[in-house]
This record gives C-alpha cells, sequence and structure tokens, in this order.
C-alpha cells in the first residue's frame, strides 16, 4: 500500500492538544506537510506564548507520524505564531518570534563552519560553493557541504543525487559524493515541490539540518546561504558559530550594492569576512581567443580594497563550469587539471589559509 499524506494527518488527528481537549489536525495546527519516498517533514504551530512548554506535543506529534507504517524518517518542528492568528495560515501584517528551538553552540566533532553568500540570486554562487568545498576536500581536508537554501536547493542538481538520505537512530546520515558529506532540504522533498513555509519554519528547518546530521568528522563545514539578507540568513549568522564568510558577486554594480548589504549584515552579526569572490569575471571567446568582460571589469576586487576586505580571486566566465554543473559532475571533478579547476583551488587554498586566523571579535567589556 502507497503511503499518502492523509495517512500521516490520521495519524497526527490522533494527537490530543491538552490545552483545547481537540486534536492538532482540527485546530490546523499542523503546517507545511511534506512527504517523500517515506520521509515526512512538517511544523507543528503554536500561539507563541505556549513557546517551548508545547515542545512535548512536538514529540508527541513526531512520534505518532513514525508509527505509520512505511515511515522511514519524521523531521518536526516546533514553530510559534502571535496570539490571535490562525494557526496555519500567512500573516503577512505581524512579524513572527523566532522558533522555540535554538541551534547549539558549536556542531560536536566539526571544525569550522564558513558561509558561503551572496547579496542577490543569480551571481553563481551555489557554483562556488561547490566547487570551493571540492577545492578544500583536494586539499586534504574532511569537508561537508549543508545546502541552505530552503526555497531553492541547487545542490541535489550540482552533485547529481536523487536519492534520500539514510537514518542512524534520530538523525540523518549525510549523503556522501566526490568525497563530500551532503545534506539538503532537496534531498527530502520533490524538484518541482514548492516549499511554502514562512519565516519560523524555515529557521526551524535549517536548525535541523546543523544539529540532527551525522556530520562528525570534519575539518570544515561548507554552508550554501540563500540569496539576500533575510530571515534565512540573520538566523544563521547569529545562532551558527561561523568561521568567517566568504561573499560571491559579479562585477556588475547592481550586483556589488547588494553585496554591501551582505557585508554589513555580517559584520553586525560579528562573522568575520573571509573574503570576496568575483564570478564571472572574464569571457574568453573560445574562436579568436579575445577576453570579453560582459559584467564589468574588476568591480569585486574594488570594492575589497575599499571595503579593507580580502579579495579571494576571479572565477572566469566560461561554457564548461556551466556545463558540469547542469551535469552533476562539477568542473573541479570533470575537468580538475583545466584553468577553471585551477581558478576554484586558488580561492580554496586562500580560504584554508584564512581559517587557521580568522575568529570572531572578542566581545567589548564596558565599564561605566
Amino acid at each position: 500500500m502507497t503511503l499518502t499524506r492523509d495517512d500521516i494527518l490520521r495519524a497526527l488527528d490522533q494527537v490530543i492538544d491538552p490545552v483545547s481537549g481537540r486534536s492538532v489536525v482540527q485546530q490546523n495546527m499542523i503546517a507545511g506537510l511534506v512527504l517523500r519516498e517515506g520521509h515526512v517533514g512538517f511544523a507543528l504551530e503554536v500561539p507563541a506564548a505556549r513557546g517551548p512548554t508545547a515542545e512535548p506535543l512536538r514529540a508527541e506529534c513526531e512520534a505518532a507520524a513514525r508509527n505509520v507504517p512505511g515511515v522511514l524518517s519524521v523531521t518536526a518542528v516546533l514553530t510559534a505564531h502571535q496570539d490571535g492568528d490562525a494557526p496555519g495560515q500567512p500573516t503577512p501584517h505581524q512579524p513572527h518570534r523566532a522558533p522555540a528551538r535554538q541551534a547549539n553552540e558549536a556542531l560536536e566533532g566539526v571544525g569550522h563552519i564558513i558561509a558561503v553568500a551572496s547579496g542577490k540570486g543569480g551571481v553563481g554562487k551555489s557554483t562556488v560553493a561547490v566547487n570551493l568545498a571540492l577545492g578544500l576536500a583536494r586539499l586534504g581536508l574532511k569537508v561537508g557541504l549543508l545546502d541552505a537554501d530552503i526555497y531553492g536547493p541547487s545542490v541535489p542538481r550540482l552533485l547529481a543525487i536523487s536519492q534520500k538520505p539514510e537514518t542512524e537512530g534520530r538523525k540523518l546520515k549525510p549523503i556522501e559524493k566526490y568525497g563530500l558529506k551532503t545534506m539538503s532540504i532537496g534531498f527530502l522533498v520533490k524538484e518541482d515541490e514548492a516549499m511554502i513555509w514562512r519565516g519560523p519554519m524555515v529557521q526551524s528547518a535549517l536548525t535541523q539540518m546543523m544539529n540532527d546530521v551525522l556530520w562528525a568528522p570534519l575539518d570544515v563545514l561548507v554552508l550554501d546561504m540563500p540569496p539576500g539578507t533575510g530571515d534565512a540568513q540573520l538566523t544563521i549568522a547569529q545562532r551558527v558559530p561561523l568561521k568567517g564568510a566568504v561573499i560571491v558577486s559579479t562585477p556588475q554594480d547592481i550586483a556589488l550594492i547588494d553585496v554591501r548589504k551582505s557585508i554589513a549584515m555580517f559584520r553586525k552579526t560579528e562573522v568575520p569576512i573571509l573574503g570576496l569572490v568575483e564570478n564571472m569575471s572574464v569571457f574568453i571567446c573560445p574562436d579568436c581567443g579575445h577576453a570579453h568582460h560582459i559584467f564589468g571589469e574588476g568591480g569585486a576586487r574594488r570594492t575589497a580594497e575599499k571595503l579593507d576586505l580580502p579579495f579571494l580571486g576571479e572565477i572566469p566566465l566560461l561554457p564548461r563550469i556551466r556545463e558540469t554543473s547542469d551535469a552533476g559532475t562539477p568542473v573541479m571533478i570533470e575537468s580538475p587539471d583545466g584553468p577553471e579547476a585551477k581558478a576554484f583551488l586558488a580561492v580554496a587554498e586562500k580560504v584554508a589559509a584564512s581559517l587557521k586566523t580568522a575568529d570572531r571579535p572578542a566581545p567589548r567589556i564596558v565599564i561605566e
């Protein structure tokens, strides 16, 4: 018999909220339910005033779903909505409080965590993150890659991963590919399935993909961040012990404007900036060999100099990078000795060197 969403909802309908005496399904407390090949994910929404006291109810919901025949794993997160809101319904005019479950201060067995970020989408951030992770692995480091973009996960396509992760106890085992330990929400949902989740649900999902995955042992965990400076980015910057951030941009002015916003966010949250990478820096014509600066020339380098930040290198705009990415065999794997791979490896060498020195600024003590 095929497992369906209705099977999960029927099981959850047996879970009674002790406050109201009604089931969590009857009260529309279950939101964002997803099911893929036996793996279940959903959020339990409660009034903000209940906060962490609803954790036993969340655990009961998780256990009820796990006991459904055919279920392999369950990820149930607890989110809070403002009093007066209808559970499970969007509330665009009222902000949400942070989720009740907090990330740990550090991940056991993980040496460093770095974020690969961009101020805007479309600059090739995920391609840089994947090839940077592979470059660090090529330098002899044990590397993990977490796809932190809940709404637009790219790692499954970039690494040609279609299988689902296995479980060990209450934790997920990362999928290993090309020597990397990887995890993505894209492993748990269909490629064309939209994640219609609000901010607190995204924050909780990110927290669980950090803490409920068997990452160790790792020298470095690379986070492929979502673009922009919204809830997800702020959650990671504030709650994850980041060693530093790598900022990706194209040379054009419109991208560099958003880069400055991303840098400002990391600085306000006291996350060191490891440096800037200029992606799509130059196109070399395969016929005449002439260099074409399609998106401008040297914009990221000048921005790094102006903001007194390290410049990590330039990645050329070459068809092979796009072709290998689309095929799920990154250029670091497909052509490890080619000029494209050497450009990524040069960035990885600088990042590896910076990990030995970068640290969060020490807190300032003010005596009045």
